[in-house]
C-alpha cells in the first residue's frame, strides 16, 4: 500500500548506506534547482528522503552518511531535504525549479514520470556504478521504459505474506512451522483457531481507510488475478468483475458468516489487526514482514510468537517499495553526482554489514526477510549480516523466505489509492452484510474504477 503509516518502512535494514572506497569526483555546472558550481568545480546536489527530526536515530544516520560521502567525494556537496516525492505538487516543483536532483518515488510512480519525460535518462552513466547489476532485475525494470532505458534506481522493496500467531497455532493443534499455503487451508486453520473460545479470531481482514481495497488487490493477485489491466492502446481498465473477484468475496463471506472465524467486529483499518495480533487473539492476516516488530514495539506482543508464511495461493504477491529518480533538468555532471550519492547510501554491497550493525545498535529490526533488493553475492552478504546481527526470530520467517523467490511480484495498479477507496466499499459490504450481492458489488465498483482510470 503506497504510503504506509510511519515506521512501516524498515529504513536502516534496507538502506545499506555508504560505499567504502567509492569515489566519484565530477566537475559541475549550473542547471536544475538547488545545484550550483563553485569556483573550484564542486557540484552541489539536492536530495530528499532525509528522516524528520521526530525520527532522531535515522536522521543522525542519514546525516552521518552525508558527511562520509562528502569526505570520499570532496567535489560533491549534498544538500538534504526531508520528505519524498508528492504527486500532488511534483509538476509544480519541477516547473518552478524546486525539484531535487535526486528524488524518492514509490514503484507506482516511475511509469507515469517516464511517459511524461519528467525524469532524466541515466542509462549512459550506469556503467560507472557496477553494483547496480546486483539489484534484482524485476526491481530495476520498474524504472525502465519499453526500450530498456533506465530512469531510476531501486532503494527498497516489500511483498505481502501471511503473518500468523505461532502460539495460537500450537494451541489449536496446528503445526507452527507449516502455515497455510492455500486459501482452503487458511479457512480450515481459521476455524480451528476460532474454536479456541470466545474472543479468538482465526483470520482478520480490512475494509476501511483504503486498506480494504489494498487487501482485496493482494487477494486477487494471490489467485492469479488482477485489479486493473493495461490495454493494447496503453489505457487501463478494471479487471476484477470476474470469477476471481467473486472467489475472493466468496472466501471472505464464508469465513465471516458460515464459519464465524473472522469475528463480529468489522470495518477494520491498518492498526486494528496489529493490535489484535499483539493481544494474542488473532490467528492470521495478510501483511508485510515489518508488521511483526511493530506488533512487538507498539502493541506489546512477543516477537517469538509470530511467524511469516507465503501469501496463500502463491500465484502472485502484491509488491511495492521505492527508489530514486533524477531531475530531467540535471546536467550530466549533476546526474553522475546524484547517482553517486544514491548508490553510496542505498545500493552498496560493500557496507551491507555496516547497515545491519548500525540497525542492531539502534535497536531497529535486523533479520526480517524483506526489504531485500539484492541478488548474487550481495544477497549472500545480506543473509550473512542478518544472521550475524539478527535481533528478531529469523527461523519464524523461514516459510516465507523459502517460497518468495518463486512467487511473481505484482505492482499496485495505477491510481492505487483511489481504486482502494472504491474497493473498500466492496469489502465492507461483504463483511457486514450476510446477504450482500457480490455480483452487483463487483459490477458497480468496476464501473467506478473504469471512470477513475479513464481520467488519468
Amino acid at each position: 500500500m503506497t504510503g504506509f503509516p510511519a515506521g512501516s518502512r524498515a529504513r536502516i535494514a534496507l538502506a545499506v548506506t555508504a560505499a567504502a572506497g567509492l569515489t566519484l569526483v565530477v566537475s559541475g555546472c549550473g542547471g536544475s534547482s538547488g545545484s550550483s558550481k563553485s569556483a573550484d568545480g564542486t557540484v552541489t546536489i539536492t536530495v530528499n528522503d532525509m528522516p524528520a527530526k521526530t525520527d532522531p536515530v535515522n536522521r543522525k544516520i542519514f546525516l552521518d552518511d552525508v558527511a562520509a560521502f562528502e569526505k570520499l567525494n570532496p567535489k560533491i556537496k549534498v544538500t538534504p531535504h526531508e520528505g519524498q516525492m508528492d504527486p500532488q505538487t511534483f509538476s509544480t516543483k519541477l516547473a518552478g525549479g524546486q525539484l531535487e536532483n535526486a528524488f524518492y518515488v514509490y514503484y507506482t510512480d516511475p511509469a507515469g514520470l517516464i511517459a511524461k519525460h519528467q525524469a532524466a535518462d541515466i542509462t549512459p552513466y550506469l556503467s560507472k556504478f557496477p553494483a547496480v547489476n546486483q539489484v534484482k532485475p524485476e526491481l530495476r525494470k520498474v524504472f525502465q521504459d519499453d526500450k530498456g532505458h533506465t530512469y531510476g534506481l531501486p532503494e527498497g522493496n516489500y511483498s505481502m505474506g501471511l503473518v500468523y500467531n505461532r502460539a495460537l497455532f500450537k494451541q489449536a493443534g496446528l503445526d507452527p512451522d507449516r502455515p497455510p499455503t492455500t486459501w482452503d487451508e487458511v479457512r480450515a486453520d481459521a476455524k480451528k483457531i476460532a474454536a479456541l473460545g470466545k474472543g479468538y479470531i482465526g483470520y482478520g481482514d480490512y475494509s476501511k481507510s483504503n486498506t480494504g481495497g489494498w487487501h482485496f488487490t493482494a487477494e486477487m493477485y494471490s489467485r492469479g488475478g488482477d485489479v486493473a489491466k493495461q490495454q493494447s492502446d496503453g489505457t487501463w481498465k478494471a479487471d476484477f468483475d470476474n470469477a476471481t473477484g467473486r472467489a475472493v468475496l466468496q472466501q471472505l463471506h464464508d469465513m465471516r458468516w458460515t464459519d464465524d472465524s473472522m469475528g463480529q467486529r468489522q470495518l477494520l483499518e491498518w492498526a486494528d489487526l496489529l493490535q489484535m495480533m499483539g493481544a494474542g487473539k488473532l490467528g492470521m492476516y495478510l501483511a508485510t514482514s515489518d508488521n511483526i516488530p511493530t506488533i512487538a514495539a507498539q502493541y506489546k506482543g512477543d516477537p517469538k510468537d509470530y511467524g511469516l508464511g507465503p501469501i496463500p495461493g502463491g500465484k502472485g504477491t502484491l509488491a511495492g517499495g521505492g527508489g530514486f529518480m533524477f531531475n530531467p533538468k540535471d546536467t550530466p555532471e549533476q546526474i553522475k553526482a546524484a547517482m553517486a550519492w544514491v548508490t553510496f547510501k542505498y545500493e552498496n554491497p560493500d557496507r551491507i554489514e555496516l547497515g545491519a550493525q548500525r540497525a542492531a545498535q539502534a535497536k531497529q529490526p535486523v533479520g526480517l526477510p524483506e526489504p531485500n533488493i539484492w541478488t548474487g553475492a550481495a544477497a549472500q552478504a545480506k543473509t550473512a549480516a542478518d544472521t550475524k546481527y539478527a535481533n528478531v526470530p529469523v527461523a519464524n520467517y523461514a516459510p516465507f523466505q523459502k517460497t518468495i523467490a518463486g512467487i511473481p511480484l505484482v505492482l499496485e495498479p495505477p491510481k492505487a489509492q483511489q481504486i482502494y477507496a472504491v474497493l473498500d466499499t466492496v469489502m465492507a459490504k461483504v463483511l457486514t452484510d450476510k446477504n450482500a450481492d457480490a455480483d452487483s458489488l463487483l459490477s458497480n465498483a468496476s464501473k467506478q474504477v473504469d471512470s477513475l482510470l479513464a481520467a488519468q
